[in-house]
């Protein structure tokens, strides 16, 4: 199972953590090392913020509309879970809070659900929101700078993989 990328949304809707991981074969890739999938499937160089910014913010307008979608279709009660294309899946994560944790993996990855539920509860509750020095809003694009859940976070993910 391969994970390509990991992103937290606050209720302001701001992409407040995002992380990208190099699935196993691009690590041995000769045109770089620093080469990621991208949300079309093409390898992409290591980008400047604007570029990241703009994917989260089409991630997140893809995830609000289909849930939104979803709740429209199906009632209050069903939830937007995951969907798939042919070049990766995306598994949302919506908290009490509303808190938006969405990760994208290869097509064949089973439900991330849990896997998202822990990291909230696990990394997310206990290095964020249980630090006092943490703020309790990231207003003005100011994302999360928390080594510890920054470190957790990566040990979980790659022991998944």
């Amino acid at each position: 199972m391969v994970i390509y990328s990991f992103y937290i949304f606050d209720r302001h809707t701001e992409c407040i953590y995002s992380k990208k991981w190099l699935p196993p074969s691009a690590e041995c890739n000769p045109t770089g090392p620093n080469t990621f999938p991208t949300t079309n499937g093409g390898p992409q160089r290591h980008y400047n913020g604007n570029k990241a910014s703009d994917d989260a913010k089409l991630i997140f307008g893809t995830v609000f509309s289909l849930r939104n979608m979803v709740r429209k279709l199906g009632g209050e009660d069903d939830a937007f879970i995951a969907y798939r294309t042919a070049q990766y899946k995306l598994h949302f994560y919506e908290t009490a809070s509303n808190l938006r944790l969405v990760m994208l993996t290869d097509t064949s990855a089973p439900s991330m659900r849990n896997v998202l539920h822990q990291i909230y509860i696990n990394l997310w509750v206990e290095f964020v929101v249980k630090n006092p020095l943490s703020p309790a809003e990231h207003k003005g694009g100011d994302g999360v700078r928390n080594e510890l859940f920054e470190y957790g976070l990566d040990q979980f993910v790659r022991g998944l993989m």
